[in-house]
């Protein structure tokens, strides 16, 4: 049966194809892009580590780029000239590969211009959003696009793994390529009434982290999820290496393994909005902040016969892939009621900043860490560490919250 979003929406209903298939085509790079660095060009830990944080870097830049979208406008413009640009660069890899011309150092390139244009897409996101969906229908909304990405993670690793292994890893990203193409195309089919552009006065580019500085709830959220993201990225910069030459799980089986133990994010997505009915919005956010990073401790204790091995990697994927679909999709339905529309992007820029700015931190330490004590004991750390990041919600007013906000009238003064 078809959500009665996707029935009544056509608006949205093309948005969300478009990134339904984009969500498939990332999850396919996500295994795809690294096994390039360990399959063909033999990358070492810390190499792992700096693809990742190539790739991440430029969160670092979100604040100026949110700043610029709400003096610019024109977000889905901006959105499919980041899709088409993103397609041509993944599609650059597999073209040098064939040439016999791929080297760390592009992919290194490709990692970090990427990274720049999906700032200036998802910086844009958040608006582009709240002008499709009215308000009583976030959480129905969120549960759709957060259930196309977890069943993303179910389809990609395991099409991306037997790709690589049928066609090599480089030749597997075209897929993601396509898939950018097919996203632009469904933003060019949708006009949503924008939110008109503000003046950059003075005090334009600060007035996203002026908002979340004075907001109990928003500035909560941040201090949660980015200590999850620190932690989770020094565990993903090396867990495909622990995984392949540790565990010794080839790329094809890998890929299944992973797809099969991310129905727990389908899962997860399904049960969200009854999970937030049931016990609030602030609490099944806090649920999710726990259940996210918890199961992956179960990396690092595999072990023994090869059956074991394979359960134990499943079981953390499925367990990680539920846990954090309830945090998104909580997380995600807070941010969209509390956040002023005039100050969206510089908001989502600015909490991209921290949120996503630590994320190449963690992937670095990750790899310093790897080479230097270990591959295991740095993801004992990082699964340890990431648990610890609900601690910021106990005091908060997250933790009470049952209905869905009225906009923060604290970080709606801000600007």
């Amino acid at each position: 049966m078809i959500p009665a979003l996707l029935r009544e929406n056509r608006a949205f209903r093309t948005f969300f194809a478009g990134q339904a298939v984009s969500l498939l085509g990332d999850q396919i790079s996500m295994i795809a892009l690294p096994l390039v660095a360990v399959l063909v060009l033999d990358a070492s830990p810390a190499e792992m580590g700096y693809l990742t944080t190539a790739a991440l870097l430029p969160n670092l830049l979100s604040l100026n780029a949110g700043a610029w979208i709400d003096k610019r406008g024109r977000r889905r413009r901006t959105m499919i000239a980041a899709d088409l640009g993103r397609a041509a660069l993944i599609v650059s890899v597999p073209v040098a590969y064939w040439f016999g011309a791929l080297t760390l150092e592009q992919l290194y390139v490709v990692g970090f211009l990427s990274g720049f244009l999906s700032v200036l897409f998802f910086v844009s996101y958040g608006t582009l959003f709240v002008a499709l969906v009215p308000r009583e229908r976030y959480v129905d909304a969120n549960s759709l696009t957060h259930g196309a990405r977890a069943l993303s993670f179910v389809l990609g690793p395991s099409v991306g793994g037997v790709l690589v292994q049928l066609l090599r890893a480089p030749a597997a990203l075209v897929a993601d390529a396509c898939s950018f193409v097919v996203s632009a195309l469904a933003l060019a089919r949708i006009s949503p009434e924008e939110p008109p552009v503000e003046p950059a006065e003075r005090g334009h580019l600060a007035a996203g982290a002026r908002y979340i500085a004075r907001s109990p709830t928003i500035r909560a959220l941040l201090g949660a999820t980015a200590t999850i993201n620190f932690f989770n990225f020094v565990f993903f910069a090396l867990f495909i290496l622990y995984a392949n030459r540790y565990l010794h799980v080839g790329p094809g089986l890998l890929g299944v393994v992973l797809g099969i133990g991310a129905i727990g994010g389908v899962i997860g997505a399904a049960a969200a909005g009854r999970i937030v009915r049931r016990i609030g919005i602030g609490p099944a956010f806090v649920l999710g902040c726990v259940l996210f990073p918890a199961p992956l401790v179960l990396v690092p204790l595999a072990g023994g016969p090869r059956w074991v091995v394979l359960v134990c990697l499943a079981l953390a994927e499925f367990g990680s892939g539920f846990g954090v679909m309830i945090l998104d999709i909580a997380g995600g339905t807070l941010s969209a009621a509390v956040v002023p529309n005039r100050l969206r992007a510089r908001i989502t820029g600015a909490y991209m900043v921290v949120n996503y700015g630590v994320r190449p931190l963690g992937a670095f330490l990750g790899g310093v860490l790897g080479t230097a004590i270990g591959v295991r004991p740095t993801l004992w750390i990082a699964a340890v560490g990431a648990i610890a990041g609900f601690a910021w919600l106990l005091p908060s007013p997250v933790m009470s919250l049952r209905e869905l906000p009225d906009p923060d009238e604290v970080g709606a003064t801000a600007g």
